[in-house]
Parts: C-alpha cells; structure tokens; sequence
C-alpha cells in the first residue's frame, strides 16, 4: 500500500490528523452527532423553519438530523432535511454546515417543494 492509499484510509476512518474532518468524526457516533440541549433547540428550529417555509400541517412528519459524513469532498457536518406529504412521496434536501448555524435563508425556497420530492427508486448513500 502506498503513502496515498494509507492516508486516504486513514482520512475516511476520521483518524488522519487533519483537523476539522477529524475532530467531526471523534464527536460523531455512527454518523450522528452526540446531541446537546443547545443542539435539540437547533433541530427543533430548522424543523420549525421547514414547516412554515413549505407550509406543512402538525401531521406531515419532518425528520432534521445533523449528518457526520466520511466521503471524500464531502463537508464534515451536514444539516439533512426531509419531510413526507403522502406515505410514498418523501421530499429531501441538504445544507452543507451544522444545524446550529443554519438560518432561515438556508432552507429552499418554498416554490422548489416539488422539486425535492425523491424520485421511486431515487434513494442513494450520498443524499
């Protein structure tokens, strides 16, 4: 194995030292991160956002979590967003930074809901 594939392992383990993709995998536990009161709060407001900004009543489900990812170019803490308005049509979308600093004008903008719906067999690893 050669220097390159070493640290790419290395790096994909979360234990190459190069910081902050490092630091995000210690905190990480399976690919959530440890939740902190201050972290519920971030997620309750993210999900409160996401239902007033596509209009979605106390019965449509909305699922925030904060993503720890591994993949290479990927940013190490992600924001995922994903919501159901009929049981098989799920709408999904990202924002690349941790919830707690996510603000309102991260989130889509309310007309692109339909384009968020994920396509039957449209689900992947990356999204």
């Amino acid at each position: 194995m050669n220097d390159y594939a070493t640290a790419l392992q290395e790096w994909l383990a979360g234990t190459h030292p190069s910081g902050e993709r490092a630091a995000a995998a210690r905190a990480a536990r399976g690919g959530f991160v440890r939740r902190t009161a201050a972290q519920s709060e971030a997620l309750e407001r993210v999900r409160a956002w996401t239902r007033a900004r596509f209009t979605l009543g106390d019965q449509i489900v909305v699922m925030v979590s904060e993503l720890a990812c591994a993949l290479p170019g990927c940013p190490p803490v992600e924001t995922v967003v994903a919501f159901w308005t009929a049981p098989e049509r799920r709408h999904h979308f990202k924002i690349f930074k941790p919830v707690a600093e996510v603000v309102p004008d991260d989130l889509p903008p309310a007309w692109l809901r339909d384009a968020l719906v994920v396509p039957e067999g449209g689900d992947c690893d990356c999204c």
